[in-house]
């Protein structure tokens, strides 16, 4: 069975006035930025690194907003299982610059996932 790692919720914003407004936000809230590359900022709890929101201008360059990201233990083995499963791959599995090995499938209510492992193949 694959470990699920995390879960984490993708908030869609109009540009870099709607992230300056949820850092602020969520900033109030306990949780600090971890990750921005311009596209997406990630804001964490820092006593609970897992708890996290991502908030995505775009899905990468002209790629669609997935509406959650699912980090695995092995991405390749889920990738696999959503194949066999019969499930709808929106965007097919390949390594990202910023160093995750990803795909997006599509969920039974129509919702795009982003599956996700860090390390390059495998999910390592």
């Amino acid at each position: 069975m694959n470990e699920v790692r995390r879960a984490v919720p993708n908030v869609p914003v109009d540009g870099e006035e709607s992230l300056a407004a949820n850092r602020a936000f969520y900033g109030a809230l306990g949780f600090e930025e971890v990750m921005d590359l311009g596209w997406v900022m990630t804001m964490a709890s820092p006593t609970r690194p897992a708890a996290q929101i991502n908030f995505i201008e775009q899905g990468g360059p002209a790629l669609v907003v997935p509406d959650m990201s699912v980090e695995v233990g092995d991405v390749d083995a889920a990738y696999a299982a959503m194949l066999a499963a019969g499930a709808e791959i929106v965007r097919d599995l390949r390594d990202e610059s910023w160093g995750v090995r990803r795909f997006f499938v599509r969920d039974p209510q129509g919702k795009v996932v982003n599956v996700l492992g860090h390390g390059g193949s495998a999910g390592a």
